[in-house]
């Protein structure tokens, strides 16, 4: 069983920037593959980013391209969302997940660990 823990939620105006991460812990895999989803009010939960953990390989949603960086610290199994240039829309709960292998996909249904959530909240 892995365990994942969010934290790094909170209040931003638009325009600002917030650092996610996630602590994982518990079983560790030889490989696998980190990502952040995030669900807003009445909407289905949407891929944001992910990464794979041994190569370093990362895939973003397209609407997150160029605001928001993935990244990960081998030392502390812990991944990072780093999001720039927060728009309202923004706005939901993320969450991260992890998988086993060394695949990266974009759907929710591929992982299999889950942490609790950590909302963002960007006012306009």
């Amino acid at each position: 069983q892995v365990h994942l823990v969010e934290s790094g939620g909170g209040l931003v105006q638009a325009g600002g920037s917030l650092r996610l991460s996630c602590a994982a812990s518990g079983r560790t895999y030889r490989t696998f593959a980190m990502g952040w989803f995030r669900q807003a009010p009445g909407k289905e939960r949407e891929f944001v980013a992910a990464i794979n953990w041994g190569s370093g390989n990362t895939d973003y949603a397209d609407s997150m391209k160029g605001r928001f960086t993935i990244s990960r610290d081998n030392t502390k199994i812990t991944v990072y969302l780093q999001m720039n240039s927060l728009k309202p829309e923004d706005t939901a709960v993320y969450y991260c997940a992890a998988r086993r292998g060394d695949l990266i996909y974009d759907t929710p249904f591929q992982y299999e660990y889950w942490g609790q959530g950590t909302a963002v909240t960007v006012s306009s």
